[in-house]
């Protein structure tokens, strides 16, 4: 007797979700645009393991942050006895990576990178247990100027991508001596209206205090707006670097709002800190945030480095994209080819192959489980690819020696008939206008 028990399906992990073709133009759109832009300034892409030494982020991020304690996955390789995590960020790696491969060793480096991370929390609109970054770290330099350009580069993304509610704020959580007399008066002041704090601010007063600033508990708003600033401990230096960066802003017409309540997750932040801000996506409003990390480089094991970075949840800015009205839709191709019969099938094939010569992308009909299809439900699926032209070859057309080239975009579907032999030169002439470029990198498989 056979056994009719119906296989479970599996589906995914929660929180860790699938990207299919529909949503790929838009990351298409957001990395492309996103590439340009960091190489407009001079940033090469490095690349690091997904996987790392827990030690690393335990070290790098402070053991008593959210992500340490609450977030990281984290497991024994069961082959060696390593502790192993699954990277929450990524300015640790590539720290990690600068420092052992010895990066700087010939000066200063700017870096970018773009890849998944990971962290166990709720999974909320734009915020997942997977979810994208990319990111930018400048190494080896010591000045505001490398701070000012980081925030710049962000403000000309924005705009290259047609965002309109992203803001600055901007602080300086100035050097570790600074804030360690910040540290103490805070937690003095804090002490003080114990009754006003909520769980969550007694767990940190003595630990991390200056999260406490960062609350979103509306009955500690009066309480913690009231508490000692840090921008008020700043030394000389520390000033004098913030004041260069506003400086340079200013010159370049970036609007900031000093928000002396802002403070980074992790403990390798010192001096200028950053975050862009919109209301458009509810509660969790940063989609990019950065600053200076002069201590991280020391604290793995380096030479004293300065270094300054940002990191921006891909998701998240995806998710201000589709709030800003534009309509993304798929275009798989630029040419798709039907055909009828088994002459006509070999013909196309050989169409297909000349036209991707010349730098175009075509999708050739293929057999479904249903067959070849009729010529109606072939254009159907020309029409969905989204491609510009369709190029027909049935049984008349290989008696002619010519095919029928049809534009899909076109209200009255004009229609042209065109030798085999020409009909790379004329669809190149068509889409790719008078620039026979075939590589035509401009090019771009998007409509917006």
């Amino acid at each position: 007797m056979s056994d009719t028990k119906k296989t479970e399906k599996i589906v995914g992990v929660k929180g860790m979700n699938d990207i299919l073709p529909a949503d790929a133009p838009l990351w298409e759109l957001f990395e492309n645009t996103v590439h340009t832009v960091l190489k407009s300034y001079g940033f090469q892409q490095i690349r690091t393991p997904i996987v790392e030494p827990t030690a690393l982020f335990a070290r790098g991020l402070g053991a008593v942050t959210d992500i340490v304690e609450k977030e990281m996955y984290s497991f024994t390789d069961s082959m060696n006895g390593d502790e192993l995590t699954l990277r929450p960020e990524c300015t640790a790696s590539v720290v990690r990576a600068a420092l052992e491969h010895n990066l700087t060793y010939d000066g200063p480096k700017r870096l970018w990178y773009s890849g998944p991370m990971f962290r166990h929390e709720r999974p909320q609109r734009g915020r997942y247990r997977q979810f994208h970054q990319i990111g930018a770290e400048a190494i080896g330099f010591s000045g505001p100027d490398i701070d000012a350009e980081l925030i710049m580069m962000c403000q000309r993304l924005w705009d290259d991508l047609g965002l309109q509610d992203v803001r600055l704020e901007l602080n300086s959580i100035g050097n570790a001596e600074e804030r360690n007399k910040h540290r103490a008066d805070l937690i003095s002041y804090f002490e003080q209206h114990a009754e006003l704090l909520d769980a969550e601010a007694q767990k940190r007063l003595h630990s991390n205090p200056l999260r406490i600033l960062d609350t979103k508990n509306p009955a500690m708003q009066e309480m913690v707006n009231a508490a000692p600033k840090l921008l008020d401990y700043l030394g000389e230096d520390s000033r004098a670097h913030f004041e260069g960066v506003q400086k340079i802003l200013n010159h370049n017409a970036i609007p900031f709002t000093i928000n002396p309540r802002l403070v980074r997750g992790m403990d390798y932040y010192n001096r200028t800190v950053f975050e862009w801000v919109t209301d458009q996506l509810g509660s969790q409003g940063t989609v990019c945030g950065g600053g200076r990390y002069d201590p991280l480089v020391e604290m793995f094991g380096g030479k004293p480095t300065p270094a300054c970075g940002f990191a921006m949840g891909v998701e998240r800015l995806l998710e201000l994209m589709k709030a800003s009205g534009e309509k993304f839709t798929p275009n798989q191709c630029d040419v798709y080819i039907v055909h009828q019969g088994e002459p006509a099938q070999l013909q196309a094939s050989v169409v297909a192959e000349r036209l991707r010569d010349a730098g175009l992308d075509v999708v050739l009909h293929c057999a479904a489980s249903a067959g070849i299809g009729s010529f109606k439900s072939q254009m159907k699926r020309a029409d969905n690819s989204g491609a510009a032209y369709a190029v027909i070859i049935g049984e008349d057309e290989i008696a002619k020696g010519a095919a029928v080239v049809k534009e899909m975009r076109d209200a009255e579907g004009k229609q042209s008939e065109v030798a085999f032999e020409g009909i790379a030169d004329y669809l190149v002439d068509q889409i790719v206008g008078d620039d026979h470029d075939h590589d035509h990198a401009d090019h771009v498989h998007y409509h917006h």
